[in-house]
């Protein structure tokens, strides 16, 4: 359970009261929640009926409501949401919202996330990551015209967003842990930090869920066998074709060999269409990307434990940095990725 501001449970019951039109007291049990500051509740809502309520402690403040009230913009999750939701994609219901309460209320999915599912049924891995690959290629495709005014077109992986999270690898992975980088190491970091940010930026853009991997992913059965449900969707924007695939195939809390991440890139190709030289260009994206993420992931999980005192993301700082080499060594015609990956040799 996380700690941190009382969450008011009196507005919570409100919004369950008007969703089931019932008086009945609240049973909400805290479920548990990420590296962010939102918390989650399974609330009762009678006849053995549950839900989950969302809450974001900052949308509760009244300048946060006023500064979504003047541009006439409702929450991120509710817009992307509805957004995916018309494209195809398999999403939350919403049950009920109470925005100026900081809560909204939606369908239960249960706890299989992807992640948790396969500490269930191993076995089933390949499967379903070819099912979560050929998802993301199909919402690819549906969300590549996106609706003007859409909140998604007016955020991007820019240079600046890019360069930021490499420098958030810097700041905490490395001086936080007490490497301080002489200054002709530093000159390799920050030249090697401009070329693959700017590289990054420069490819072509669409839409980004931004966190697509086995903790946002719910595995939920149907009449025709397991299908995935989007969750955390909240900070899509527009970024590399790649990126939710290295979200997804270079997640840090899992653990796939080059021959498994090969396969779903082909299949990711063919879902697309592309042709050999296409299929090439993919798997050259996807390197300079895992770079560019899994150095910004391995800064956050070190941040987190610094500014919000959770240790347990300190455990995937090395397999992620770990992955980050292994990407930097198929990148070895880059001049300045070389120079970085010789400088990781000497640090780690």
């Amino acid at each position: 359970m996380k700690s941190g501001s009382p969450v008011p449970l009196d507005r919570l019951a409100r919004l369950v009261r008007r969703v089931t039109g019932t008086e009945a007291d609240l049973v909400a049990e805290e479920m548990p929640g990420g590296a962010s500051t939102r918390r989650f509740f399974r609330v009762a809502l009678g006849n053995g009926r549950t839900a989950v309520a969302m809450y974001v402690p900052e949308a509760g403040k009244p300048d946060e409501i006023a500064k979504v009230n003047e541009g006439g913009r409702r929450w991120p999750f509710l817009e992307v949401r509805d957004l995916l939701a018309d494209r195809g994609v398999r999403v939350p219901a919403i049950l009920g919202t109470a925005c100026d309460d900081g809560f909204i209320l939606v369908e239960d999915l249960g706890d299989d996330t992807l992640a948790r599912y396969l500490e269930r049924e191993p076995d089933r891995r390949e499967s379903i990551y070819r099912l979560a690959v050929s998802d993301l290629a199909r919402a690819q495709q549906s969300l590549d015209r996106l609706p003007r005014g859409s909140i998604v077109n007016e955020r991007a992986f820019d240079y600046d967003l890019l360069r930021w999270e490499i420098d958030h690898f810097r700041e905490w992975a490395l001086e936080a842990r007490g490497t301080t980088l002489a200054p002709a190491d530093r000159s390799v970091f920050d030249e090697a930090a401009h070329w693959l940010a700017r590289t990054v930026a420069d490819l072509p853009r669409g839409f980004v869920h931004r966190d697509y991997q086995s903790r946002n992913l719910m595995v939920v059965p149907g009449a025709a066998g397991e299908h995935l449900v989007w969750i955390d969707f909240q900070d899509a924007l527009l970024g590399p074709r790649v990126y939710d695939l290295v979200a997804l195939l270079g997640d840090s809390y899992q653990t796939f060999d080059d021959a498994f991440v090969s396969a779903r890139l082909d299949e990711f190709a063919a879902h697309h269409g592309l042709d050999a030289r296409e299929r090439e260009s993919v798997g050259r994206e996807f390197d300079l990307v895992t770079v560019q993420r899994k150095l910004k992931d391995a800064g956050r999980f070190v941040f987190i434990e610094h500014k919000k005192g959770d240790r347990s993301y300190l455990k995937f700082v090395d397999p992620t940095i770990a992955k980050v080499r292994r990407a930097l060594s198929r990148l070895g015609s880059e001049p300045k990725l070389r120079e970085l990956s010789a400088l990781f040799d000497r640090l780690y």
